[in-house]
């Protein structure tokens, strides 16, 4: 019988860099913190640039070991390398977790072909500029949209090597690394000069050109910190023996300074906004390169530190976790609707390691070591020889008999748009079907009565709000509502649209009053796409000029949406005029159905319920206590 060969490490112990793997499962540690658990890891989508500068350090570094090793870089079978490290695992990512889209949630589908030829062929980050996805958005999450970053490394990789052919040709460390380093600043400064000139937040953060700053950079350092051709393999940083003791203390302090400013970034640092793009991403990629340089010089204690169980065990398999993550949170959170996030994303946690320690094992390893063909060989060797070892080459080809043509049925049946997109264009129909007079902005209402006029009072007393009295400025959640706003309240006056945040709300108020236009009760429904300020409350109730106003209150699985709902019952609690409408506790109420997949956005008959929270909110700003009363003359 043929003797199986054993895994072996690819490179000797001795010449393995130190502190890498550790950092490795830091950077994916920051990842899954900001995306399965929101809220507790603001900046915590860092970690990317962490997995950046480390990669570009890494690559160099082993390309650089095999010139000064052989006098040559071997192209072919650098690239060769690569995709083998990264194809394997990818490939299973895309079709295991397509065909569990179909099962679970056809909203994940939209879109789907390009996603995955995007994947596959490493050029997802530009596919999704050009099919003008907003990757801050979170009404409609891609099922493959955190290839983005894989897209970005492996364009560079096409590049790195044939840069380094010619760099090497330089003399001295210092200047090889010049070029790589200006390519590194430019590529910084851009983001931050496009950001700051108002590009697309999308754009700015997937360009290649905008954001390919910490892959430059740490190939630059592994050049700058390149051995002298005279020194061992071992001293591959520096060329200078092991550290002494004030040089340990000093390359942790330089580690533990690093890796500071990054815990203060990812606490802090917002996504998507513009000191992230102009200061933040580039702060990170600094702190992550002085990190990477202090744990990978020779015989560093703090990198010995960082590469103890079970850091490096989470380290070497943190591609596979990054990879199925994302798909498995979106899964989770379709198959699992109703349970709190952060049991979501407890399951989607063990359930991403557990996956990708498999994936790492029986996948990943034997590509990479034997390639695909020889690993399929010794698979079956392995299970003639081992019985019992049989159930996992067995649960992997069947997870490809499965999945694969479920995935070809996936891509062909995959839906236009999403149900969140359909409820939005749904509202959409109706505002542009309007026709003039029927109440959707300044002029006359429905019955004729001019915005001014409705402000009078009689003697009549408090009567209930109707359309003609009522300026509505909304998102997506009012503008999928619209047809039922305008039947429960004929004439009303809409102004919504998607992506709005309260601060737009305010000006169109103020720029409505100063026009004559806004009617006695103003309805705001504003609180879906981000954190409310206080003092934009304030200033809405300042452009109101005493007019009555009702707060839509949010629904959905965001982590601001509880902070903004507090906002406005303390500030509605506060004011006299101002009342809530709840529509989180009616929808909560409602059938699923009610609401689109996205769990945001309502179906009619969610429409009916946010319509049924905003009467009650009108009565209730009737009732002694909680409004100034509201009378109208009646014609």
């Amino acid at each position: 019988m043929t003797q199986t060969p054993p895994l072996r490490s690819p490179l000797p112990r001795a010449d393995r860099l130190g502190g890498l793997d550790g950092l490795r499962a830091i950077a994916v540690g920051l990842v899954l913190g900001y995306h399965l658990f929101p809220g507790w890891l603001p900046g915590g989508f860092l970690g990317v640039d962490v997995f950046f500068a480390i990669s570009g350090f890494l690559i160099t570094t082993l390309l650089l070991r095999e010139h000064r090793s052989t006098g040559r870089i071997a192209l072919r079978h650098f690239w060769k390398r690569r995709a083998r490290r990264l194809l394997p695992a990818l490939g299973l990512v895309l079709v295991v977790s397509t065909s569990l889209a179909l099962l679970a949630d056809r909203d994940l589908l939209v879109g789907i072909g390009r996603q995955i030829a995007g994947a596959a062929l490493f050029v997802s980050n530009w596919t999704s500029i050009a099919a003008g996805s907003d990757y801050f958005a979170r009404d409609a999450p891609e099922l493959f949209r955190h290839t983005w970053s894989l897209a970005i490394e492996e364009q560079y990789y096409i590049v790195l090597p044939l840069l380094l052919l010619l760099v090497l040709r330089i003399r001295g460390r210092f200047a090889r690394a010049l070029p790589l380093a200006v390519v590194g600043a430019v590529s910084a400064l851009l983001m931050a000069v496009l950001a700051g000139a108002g590009a697309d937040p999308t754009r700015v953060y997937f360009g290649s050109d905008t954001h390919v700053f910490g892959l430059a950079l740490g190939a630059a350092l592994a050049l700058i910190a390149a051995p002298r051709p005279a020194a061992p393999v071992a001293e591959s940083l520096s060329g200078h023996g092991p550290p002494g003791r004030v040089a340990q203390l000093a390359l942790t302090a330089a580690a533990a300074t690093g890796l500071g400013v990054l815990g203060w970034l990812a606490a802090t640092l917002r996504e998507g906004s513009a000191e992230s793009f102009t200061w933040g991403f580039q702060l990170a990629t600094a702190a992550a390169l002085l990190t990477v340089w202090a744990v990978s010089r020779p015989a560093a204690r703090i990198g010995r530190a960082l590469d103890a169980q079970p850091l490096r065990w989470i380290g070497e398999r943190s591609y596979g976790i990054y990879l199925w993550h994302w798909p498995l949170l979106l899964l989770a959170t379709a198959a699992l609707g109703g349970w709190p996030a952060h049991l979501v994303g407890a399951v989607t946690l063990a359930a991403s390691v557990g996956i990708a320690a498999l994936s790492y094992r029986f996948v990943e390893e034997p590509v990479r070591r034997f390639g695909l063909r020889r690993s399929l060989v010794l698979a079956l060797r392995r299970a003639r020889a081992a019985p019992r070892q049989r159930w996992a080459p067995a649960l992997v080809g069947l997870a490809l008999a499965l999945a694969v043509p479920t995935t070809v049925v996936a891509v062909a049946t995959a839906p236009e748009q999403s149900s969140a997109a359909d409820a939005v264009a749904r509202g959409k129909a109706a505002r542009d079907a309007e026709q003039p007079g029927a109440g959707t902005g300044a002029g006359e209402g429905a019955d004729g009565r001019a915005p001014d006029a409705a402000q009078e009072r009689t003697d009549a007393g408090p009567v209930q709000p109707e359309g003609p009295d009522l300026t509505a400025i909304g998102d997506s959640v009012m503008l999928a509502s619209l047809p039922e706003l305008e039947q429960r309240f004929p004439g009303i006056a809409v102004d919504a649209e998607v992506s709005r945040g309260l601060g737009v709300g305010v000006e169109i108020a103020a720029q409505q009053a100063d026009a004559g236009a806004l009617r006695p009760v103003l309805l705001v429904g504003l609180g879906t796409n981000g954190p409310i300020d206080p003092a934009e409350l304030e200033a809405l109730r300042t452009a109101a000029a005493g007019r009555q106003i009702v707060l839509v209150n949010a629904h959905g699985e965001r982590d601001w949406i509880p902070g903004v709902n507090q906002e406005l019952d303390a500030y509605a609690d506060a004011h006299r005029g101002v009342v809530v409408a709840d529509w989180d506790a009616t929808i909560t109420a409602a059938p699923a159905e009610a609401l689109a997949g996205d769990g945001i956005h309502p179906n009619p008959s969610g429409g009916e319920r946010y319509a049924e929270s905003v009467e009650r909110a009108l009565s209730a700003l009737q009732q002694p206590g909680e409004g100034m009363g509201f009378s109208v003359p009646r014609r």
